[in-house]
């Protein structure tokens, strides 16, 4: 089994990237996360009854047993191929690495918004936010549509790409998908209400860890992204003040790392994110990220694909710059 911080390792990451770019997540096979959560959901209807503390209790083991278990299996499963023959512990930490990336589904997730947008077809358009977003649609305008849809982009650029990325080119497909491990127990259970706000607290704060470094290198490549796009002359972003400002909105967004790929965004395109959403009928208000120097329309989660996809090429190509730097250094100490 190749280690992930070498350049055997980023050879092996580069390859599990094209897979995904390609095949993306095909429904045919078997994937991690929905047997990850398929035991969570079980787990949690067992354990998450008792007293306030009880809840806690039961969900730090949950969390525990989950992270570790995928980690441990994980290792264990390619060792025991790495015995059996090289060859075959490589094509499974492909797929395994694979597994843990979404940028074919994050881009043809925001696709499916953009394609009956472009039309006028708002119902359809609404219908296909609503695959992606947890918020309410039904009512939604197209400014509305659009700013969920360039919110989940950025948000899950982190989430489905640079932090998968950022641990698998530490500790290779067990630590990726011990990463993802983590992201889906606090998408099932780390939610701030009656049910999950005991049972899901350790989920829900392993994430904040988890995503505390990746979240501001992302909003960083955004920010080299949309560099580089506006000197190109692909797109016109905005970003000189981008740093900056991103660093004035990111901690007003009730997530400790969500706010940062999401404000850099909204500050390169000129627009405001966050405000007003409804969820199953409850009113949330949210911080706004951003100025509204325009009007959200559909080219804006064009623009949001293009710095996604900027973010985890220049996320790839510094990791290379640090890696090399690093063997470097510890050859000359050699």
């Amino acid at each position: 089994m190749i280690p992930g911080a070498t350049f055997g390792g980023i050879v092996l990451i580069i390859f599990a990237i094209a897979i995904d770019l390609v095949v993306g997540d095909p429904r045919s096979l078997p994937h991690p996360v929905v047997l990850m959560g398929r035991f969570i959901s079980a787990f949690e209807r067992l354990w998450n009854r008792g007293t306030a503390q009880q809840r806690r209790v039961s969900g730090f083991l949950l969390t525990t047993i989950v992270v570790g278990g995928v980690w441990a299996i994980s290792w264990l499963a390619l060792a025991l191929l790495e015995r059996l023959h090289p060859g075959l512990a490589l094509i499974a930490e492909l797929w395994l690495l694979s597994t843990a990336l979404a940028i074919k589904g994050l881009g043809d997730a925001a696709r499916a918004v953009i394609q009956p947008l472009t039309q006028g077809d708002l119902p359809a358009a609404r219908k296909a936010l609503g695959m992606i977003v947890g918020r309410d649609t039904q009512n939604l305008d197209e400014a509305e549509i659009t700013r969920g849809t360039v919110e989940t982009v950025a948000e899950n650029t982190v989430d489905g790409i640079t932090a998968p990325l950022f641990f698998a080119l530490i500790g290779g497909a067990p630590l990726a998908l011990a990463y993802k491990a983590v992201n889906t127990l606090d998408s099932m259970v780390g939610y701030k209400n009656q049910r999950y706000a005991d049972f899901g607290f350790a989920s829900a704060k392993l994430d904040d860890l988890a995503n505390w470094v990746p979240a501001r290198l992302t909003a960083l490549c955004l920010w080299l992204a949309g560099l580089l796009l506006s000197l190109a002359g692909v797109v016109r972003l905005r970003w000189q003040g981008a740093l900056w400002g991103t660093f004035r909105d990111a901690p007003r967004h009730p997530s400790p790392n969500a706010g940062w790929p999401e404000a850099m965004v909204a500050r390169l395109l000129g627009v405001q994110l966050g405000g007003t959403n409804v969820y199953q009928g409850v009113v949330s208000h949210r911080a706004t990220l951003g100025e509204p120097f325009e009007v959200l329309r559909v080219s804006h989660i064009t623009s949001t694909l293009r710095l996604m996809h900027g973010a985890w090429l220049l996320f790839m190509l510094l990791s290379v710059v640090v890696i090399a730097g690093m063997s470097f250094i510890f050859k000359g100490l050699l």
